[in-house]
């Protein structure tokens, strides 16, 4: 099977990331899609984050009973910060009979060269790129294994969710309705300005 491995804080997930991952499996040949939740990206701050596992769950309130779209816990048992391909090292030992690609934003595309082994992820893996918005041309653009998709561009970010969260903005159609609901209950992103 070909899975598209949506890596990402989810600090909340948005209807941004949810139109993302349904236009992958609507408009490329991945069967499925994993939305991998890094319990800490090593190029952000940690204190800004909500606990991994209420973000976890957050995914899985978004993608509901979505059969194709699944939400993975595979990096909270992995040593941490995450490295990409650390997980992607992991889940190609662990499911020798999947074939795995990355989605990613333009915005990371743009500062790939930084990531761990950036080299050897672009010669084992394909990578998905959508597009986001104010982003100019990368150096990896024209690489074979890097696919440049016509995904509709959201300027929607978890920074504005959360901000507007704290402002007791009511947003909720920026949120799967079963999210919304959940973090006015739980009260997340009260206090968090960041």
């Amino acid at each position: 099977m070909h899975i598209g491995l949506f890596f990402g804080s989810y600090n909340p997930i948005h209807i941004g990331h949810m139109a993302i991952a349904n236009y992958m499996i609507c408009y490329t040949e991945m069967q499925e899609i994993w939305m991998v939740v890094s319990p800490q990206n090593p190029l952000k701050n940690k204190n800004q984050l909500l606990n991994q596992n209420n973000r976890l769950l957050l995914v899985n309130l978004a993608i509901d009973d979505f059969p194709r779209i699944k939400s993975s816990s595979i990096e909270f048992n992995l040593s941490q910060p995450s490295y990409t391909i650390n997980t992607l090292a992991h889940l190609s030992e662990k499911y020798p009979q999947h074939q795995f690609s990355l989605i990613m934003g333009q915005d990371n595309l743009q500062n790939f060269n930084k990531w761990k082994n950036f080299e050897t992820i672009l010669k084992q893996f394909h990578i998905y790129v959508y597009p986001r918005p104010n982003c100019e041309p990368s150096q990896f653009d024209s690489h074979p294994n890097v696919h440049l998709t016509e995904a509709p561009k959201m300027d929607i970010s978890s920074t504005f969710i959360r901000k507007a969260i704290n402002e007791k903005k009511d947003i909720r159609f920026f949120l799967a309705p079963k999210v919304w609901e959940e973090i006015d209950i739980m009260n997340f992103y009260r206090n968090k300005i960041n």
